[in-house]
């Protein structure tokens, strides 16, 4: 292993080094705890996790509600991810030949997981699901996942994240990459394999987060060691070319939309005061989203989600009304609120279909309000 990674057989405090090969089954454990990130034991030689105990192994049994992980067991895997130092010199200093997972969600980490294995691609709408490639386009070459996550780089005018020297990069013993981000923003991105027909970012690029575990850099299995690439030591925020990306591509688990509000009577009188009847339905508009277009003077939070929920409604009830049309409702609301939260448009459609749904049961019939 290069000697920028070693630190003597002390086990050096010096978080920005990594343990040297003599040192990997308890100083790789306690050095990824002290970055704060949670870690479980895998089973000597493999990427996988060590074994459960008997009673675990039982069919049927999940780790929801099992005693194990709290009673100090690794069983569960990731569930059992720890940071106690106490534990973990439990754990490996009596089985030298574990390697180290860590729970990815715990320790806020997003891995883009990039394959190496020169196959066959599959049909052109599953290289960058979501992304159509033309017949046009040439893809010969195009075989394993550094080339499918460049060409969406390169789609977005981004360098690939497998050239980013700013964040820790681990090459696998197979020739892949795992390039290592931390949540910026506290949302709960999930896991997906870039073979899934479901939910992916790019064939053979997978993506580890809630829900699942990376490799700790300096873990040795069978087939090679897990060695840091290039300078950096630490994961960089998630960039947010790439979390626009996670986003468009389903990485966020399903919205919980606020339930439709109905618009009280003083809301009423504001939007006919604003509007002054039919022949002013631009003011009535801007009223409507004046409180949408706020919230883009804060950077989160300033309660969006109910904000937009219930201009999507008030103008479904217009809409119901006959006022304007639905295409006309849908485009102002969802290029207002992509000028309020730029980035996530995916979530403001749930939002908007949601609140205009509810909205269009309900005709807001303004000249008859007084």
């Amino acid at each position: 292993m290069p000697a920028d990674l070693r630190f003597s057989l002390s086990d050096s405090r010096d978080e920005g080094l990594l343990p040297s090969v003599a040192n990997v089954p308890l100083a790789t454990a306690r050095w990824c705890a002290r970055q704060g990130w949670p870690v479980h034991p895998l089973a000597p030689g493999r990427k996988t996790p060590a074994a459960n105990c008997d009673a675990c192994r039982r069919p049927g049994h999940t780790h929801a509600g099992c005693a194990c992980p709290s009673e100090g067991r690794w069983c569960h895997s990731f569930h059992a991810a720890t940071l106690d130092q106490r534990r973990i010199d439990r754990w490996w200093g009596s089985n030298p030949g574990f390697g180290t997972g860590v729970a990815c969600g715990p320790a806020g980490l997003v891995v883009i997981d990039i394959d190496a294995h020169a196959t066959k691609p599959p049909s052109r709408d599953r290289i960058l699901p979501g992304i159509p490639i033309s017949d046009q386009v040439n893809l010969a070459g195009l075989t394993n996942g550094f080339h499918t996550v460049a060409l969406l780089a390169a789609l977005r005018d981004r360098p690939s994240p497998a050239d980013d020297t700013n964040t820790l990069r681990v090459r696998t013993p197979s020739g892949g990459l795992h390039v290592w981000y931390r949540v910026g923003d506290g949302r709960p991105w999930q896991c997906s394999s870039g073979s899934s027909p479901g939910r992916a970012l790019a064939w053979q690029v997978d993506v580890r987060a809630n829900g699942g575990y990376i490799v700790a850099p300096g873990t040795t299995t069978a087939t090679g060691t897990y060695t840091p690439l290039g300078p950096a030591r630490r994961p960089a925020v998630l960039p947010d070319w790439l979390s626009q990306e996670l986003e468009r591509t389903g990485h966020l688990p399903a919205l919980d939309v606020p339930a439709p509000r109905g618009v009280p009577p003083r809301a009423q009188q504001a939007v006919i005061a604003a509007g002054g009847g039919h022949h002013h339905t631009r003011n009535l508009l801007a009223s409507v989203l004046a409180p949408v277009e706020a919230c883009g003077q804060v950077a989160e939070g300033a309660g969006f989600s109910d904000i937009l929920n219930r201009a999507a409604y008030t103008l479904g009830g217009l809409v119901a009304a006959s006022r304007l049309s639905q295409q006309e409702a849908e485009d102002l609301l969802q290029r207002t609120a992509a000028a309020a939260r730029p980035g996530q448009e995916h979530r403001a459609e749930q939002i908007i279909r949601s609140g205009m749904a509810a909205g269009l049961k309900r005709p807001l019939y303004l000249g008859s309000v007084r």
